[in-house]
C-alpha cells in the first residue's frame, strides 16, 4: 500500500505542473485516511485559494494551521485566505501573531499592510479607474497588468480591478483563472464577471464550468445577450446543436446586429451540414460588419459544403486578397484546392508553398538549438497535435496505434488537444498519453514554449492544413524532429516538417515527392482502420435479389461536382436498370443541384435514392443495399472507403494527378483490390460494367472481404503501430547522427526494415 508521505510527493508533482485536477484527487485520498494530516490539508486549501475559491480553502487551511502551529507557512496561506475573503481584521489578528512568534519575513510584513488598507478602502480613486478602463479600450494589456496590479495590493476589494487584470492576462496567453475567480467571488451578484468567468473555462476548454458560469450570468441578467451567445458557443463546442442553436438565437433576438453570435449560428449549421442556414447566418453577421472577413472565408466553407466550387472559389480568393495574413483562410483555400477539378498537382503545391513563404519564413528566426539529448536508444518524447481527438475518424486512425505504443517502454506519449470536444472516445485515448494537455486558446507561440519546455522529440501534426491545425507552432519548429500524418491528403507546405508519413500504395517511391516539401517516409501501411462496433453482418450481394446492381456514394456533398455526376451518369445510362443510393446527404436537403445534374445527363430521380446523415448504425445499415460504391474525384473517399470494405462493398475509384486522388488506391492497393482502380473515365466505365456483368464473383469478393482486409498489413493494429514506431526511430537516427532529413521506406516481412531511399 502506498504511504501518505508518498501519495504526497506524487500530489505536490501533480500541482507544481498545474494538473490541479490529478492533484485534488491525491490530497482527498490522504485526507479520507487521515482527515487532519497537516501538509494534505494545507496544500489542498493552497490549492482551492489558487483558484480563486477561499471559501472552500479556508476549512483546509484551518485544519493544516490548528493541527500543526509551528509551520510558518500555515500561519501566511491562512492568512492571504483571509484577506481574499475580506475578513481583514482575523488577517491582522493572525499576522500580528505570527511576527510576535518570531515570523518577521517581507511576506508577513506584506500581509499586515493589505490587512489594513483591506480594513480601510475597497477601491481607487476615480482617476486610476478611469485610467484602468481606458487601458483596457485601447488594447494596452501589458500596461494594463502593471497599472493594476499595484493597486490591488492597496485595494484588494476591487472588483472592477481584478476583471480588467482577468481580462489582459487572458489576452497576454497568461493564467487568469484566480483573478477571475476572486472577482466573482467579491461580486457573486454581477452578470458581466460571471460571463468573463465563463469565456476564460471556454478557451481553456472546461466546458461544463464555463456553462455553469454562463448559465450564472443569465440567470442574473436574463437579458445579457453576450452571455446567451458565449453560452451557445459553450453548447456547440460539447455537441449539444439544439441547446446551442436555442441560446444563439436568443442572443439575436435580443440583439439582432451581434455579428458574433451570427457567425457562430452558421459556423453550427455548418458542422451539421445545414449549408443554406449556415449561408444566410453568414450573410446576417456581413450586415452588422460588412468588412469581417474570417466570416467570408467561413462563407466560401459553405458554398464548398454543397458543391458550389467555383464560387467557394471566388470567395476564398477575395479573402486573402482582402487580408493576406489570415492563416486560417489560407488554410481553408488550401483544403478546398484539393476539392477543385479545375486545379492541377502544380497549382496545388505551389499555393502551398506559398502559404510557407508567407507564414513560415517570418518565424524562421525562431529556430534554434535544441537541449535534446541525441541518445538513439532513449525513450523518445512523441508528442501528437490534433483537434480530432474524440469521434472522428482520425481518432479512429490512432487509436489502435497509441494503444500498442502506448505499452513500448521506448514511447512516451504526449497529446496536445486543440478542441473543446470530449467524448467517450476522448476518455479512452486519454489512457493511452503518459501527458495530456488542453491547448485551446493558448497562442502558437505560447504552445510551441510548452513544447520545447515538455522536451518533444519527435513532434507529429496530425491535421495538416484542415480546421483548427496548429500549423504556426510547427512553423516555429519547437521540437527537432517533426513530421505530418493522417489528418491531411497532401504536403503542409512547410519547411519546418521534416517527414510526411504515408504508405507506398498513396504515394508510389519517387512519383510525388516532388510535390512535397517534407520528406517521404513510406510505410507499407501507415494507418489501421477500426470497424465500428455498430457495423451489421455483411449480407448477400443485393443485385442477385433484385435483377440489377445499385452503386453507392457516401461521401460529403463537396466532394461531388457536376464532372462526377457526369461519369457517375456515364455509367448508370450504360446499365439502364441501375439504380444509385447517396447517403450522407445534408439533413436539411440542399442536394437540388445533384438532382438537377443527374437530370441534365438523362438520368430520372427514380433512379436515385437520397438519404441524410444518421448514426452510425443506421449509415452502415444502407450498405446492405448496395453493390459497389463509385468514388469521388479529384478527391477521393477516405473513412468513407474504409466503411465500405469493412460491409463487403468495394469502391471503384478514379486515380488522379494530386495526392488527394490516391487516396481510394491506396485504401483499395491495401485490401489488394487493384482491379477497382483505373486510370480514366472511360476504363471507369468499362470496369463498372464489367463487375455490373460478374455478379457470382461479386457476390463471392464481398462475402470474403472483411477477412481479406482483416489479413491485409492495414487491418493489423500491431503491424502498423511497429511501422510507426521503426519510422520514428529512423527520424530520429538521422537527427542524433547531424543529418538533414530524408525520404525512407520500412518494408513489413518477418522482419520491418528500414531503407533510406534516393529519390
Amino acid at each position: 500500500m502506498i504511504s501518505s508521505e508518498e501519495l504526497l510527493r506524487h500530489a505536490a508533482t501533480f500541482h507544481q505542473a498545474g494538473q490541479y485536477v490529478e492533484a485534488e484527487e491525491l490530497y482527498l485520498s490522504i485526507l479520507g485516511a487521515e482527515p487532519r494530516h497537516p501538509d494534505a490539508n494545507h496544500n489542498l486549501g493552497l490549492l482551492a485559494l489558487q483558484l480563486g475559491q477561499p471559501e472552500r480553502a479556508l476549512p483546509f487551511l484551518q485544519t493544516a494551521w490548528e493541527a500543526d502551529p509551528s509551520v510558518g507557512q500555515y500561519w501566511l496561506t491562512l492568512a492571504e485566505c483571509l484577506l481574499a475573503l475580506g475578513h481583514f481584521e482575523d488577517a491582522q489578528r493572525l499576522v500580528d501573531e505570527a511576527a510576535k512568534r518570531g515570523m518577521k519575513t517581507s511576506q508577513v510584513q506584506q500581509l499586515r499592510l493589505l490587512a489594513k488598507r483591506g480594513r480601510q478602502k475597497t477601491a481607487p480613486p476615480a482617476a486610476l479607474s478611469e485610467q484602468a478602463l481606458a487601458l483596457f479600450r485601447a488594447g494596452r494589456n501589458a500596461e494594463l497588468e502593471s497599472h493594476v496590479l499595484p493597486l490591488l495590493d492597496q485595494y484588494p476589494g476591487w472588483v472592477l480591478g481584478w476583471s480588467a487584470l482577468g481580462a489582459a492576462l487572458q489576452l497576454q496567453d497568461k493564467d487568469a483563472e484566480s483573478v477571475l475567480r476572486r472577482a466573482a467571488w467579491l461580486a457573486p451578484a454581477d452578470a458581466d464577471v460571471q460571463n468573463n468567468l465563463g469565456v476564460f473555462l471556454r478557451k481553456r476548454g472546461r466546458l461544463d464550468e464555463a456553462v455553469e458560469s454562463l448559465q450564472a450570468a443569465i440567470r442574473l441578467k436574463p437579458k445579457l445577450a453576450e452571455a446567451h451567445f458565449n453560452l451557445g458557443a459553450a453548447l456547440a463546442d460539447l455537441r449539444k446543436f439544439d441547446e446551442a442553436l436555442q441560446s444563439l438565437r436568443r442572443a439575436v433576438e435580443l440583439r439582432p446586429g451581434h455579428a458574433e453570435a451570427w457567425h457562430c449560428m452558421g459556423a453550427l449549421y455548418s458542422r451539421m451540414h445545414r449549408f443554406d442556414d449556415a449561408i444566410a447566418s453568414f450573410r446576417m453577421a456581413l450586415e452588422s460588419k460588412p468588412d469581417w472577413i474570417e466570416v467570408r472565408g467561413d462563407m466560401g466553407s459553405a458554398l464548398c459544403g454543397q458543391g458550389r466550387i467555383s464560387e467557394a472559389r471566388d470567395c476564398y480568393r477575395r479573402v486573402m486578397e482582402a487580408n493576406p495574413a489570415l492563416a486560417s483562410t489560407f488554410s481553408s483555400f488550401l483544403f478546398f484546392l484539393s476539392h477543385d477539378e479545375s486545379s492541377g498537382a502544380e497549382e496545388i503545391f505551389r499555393e502551398h508553398c506559398k502559404y510557407g513563404d508567407r507564414f513560415e519564413t517570418p518565424l524562421r528566426g525562431e529556430w534554434g538549438d535544441y537541449l535534446n539529448t541525441p541518445d538513439l536508444e532513449r525513450p523518445l518524447h512523441v508528442g501528437f497535435v490534433s483537434a480530432d481527438f474524440y469521434h472522428h475518424a482520425v481518432a479512429n486512425f490512432i487509436e489502435p496505434i497509441v494503444r500498442h505504443m502506448s505499452s513500448n517502454p521506448g514511447f512516451v506519449l504526449h497529446a496536445y488537444s486543440n478542441r473543446a470536444m470530449e467524448d467517450e472516445t476522448t476518455l479512452r485515448l486519454k489512457g493511452y498519453f503518459a501527458h495530456w494537455d488542453m491547448v485551446v486558446g493558448l497562442s502558437d507561440e505560447a504552445l510551441a514554449r510548452k513544447i520545447r519546455a515538455d522536451g518533444i522529440d519527435i513532434l507529429l501534426d496530425l491535421s495538416g492544413h484542415t480546421g483548427y491545425n496548429r500549423l504556426l507552432t510547427f512553423a516555429r519548429k519547437p521540437a527537432p524532429v517533426q513530421a505530418s500524418w493522417i489528418g491531411y491528403a497532401g504536403t503542409t507546405g512547410l519547411r519546418a516538417m521534416d517527414y510526411y508519413i504515408t504508405d507506398r500504395f498513396f504515394l508510389p517511391g519517387g512519383t510525388f515527392d516532388h510535390y512535397f516539401t517534407e520528406k517521404i517516409a513510406r510505410l507499407s501501411a501507415s494507418i489501421h482502420f477500426l470497424p465500428s462496433e455498430y457495423a451489421p453482418p455483411v449480407n448477400d450481394l443485393p443485385a442477385q435479389g433484385n435483377g440489377y446492381i445499385t452503386f453507392g456514394s457516401f461521401n460529403r456533398l463537396s466532394k461531388i461536382s457536376h464532372t462526377v455526376v457526369a461519369l457517375w451518369s456515364h455509367l448508370l445510362r450504360e446499365l439502364p436498370d441501375s439504380r444509385m443510393l447517396l447517403g450522407g446527404m445534408p439533413v436539411d436537403g440542399g442536394y437540388e443541384q445533384l438532382i438537377e445534374w443527374f437530370t441534365q445527363e438523362g438520368i430520372a430521380s427514380n433512379r436515385l435514392e437520397f438519404h441524410p446523415r444518421s448514426g452510425m448504425s443506421a449509415y452502415l445499415g444502407l450498405h446492405q443495399r448496395v453493390d459497389i460504391c463509385l468514388d469521388t474525384f479529384p478527391y477521393n473517399g477516405g473513412t468513407t472507403t474504409f466503411h465500405a470494405l469493412w460491409m463487403g462493398v468495394p469502391t471503384l475509384t478514379l486515380v488522379g494527378e494530386t495526392p488527394a486522388a490516391r487516396s481510394g488506391a491506396s485504401i483499395l492497393g491495401q485490401a489488394g483490390l487493384d482491379e477497382f482502380v483505373v486510370r480514366d473515365a472511360a476504363d471507369f466505365v468499362e470496369r463498372g460494367k464489367y463487375w455490373a456483368g460478374h455478379l457470382s464473383e461479386l457476390s463471392e469478393l464481398r462475402a470474403g472481404l472483411r477477412e481479406r482486409f482483416a489479413q491485409s498489413a492495414a487491418g493489423q493494429p500491431g503491424v502498423v503501430a511497429e511501422n510507426i514506431e521503426r519510422a520514428l526511430r529512423a527520424m530520429w537516427r538521422r537527427w542524433c547522427a547531424g543529418l538533414p532529413p530524408e525520404s525512407f521506406r520500412v518494408d513489413s516481412r518477418d522482419s520491418i526494415d528500414v531503407v533510406v531511399e534516393s529519390v
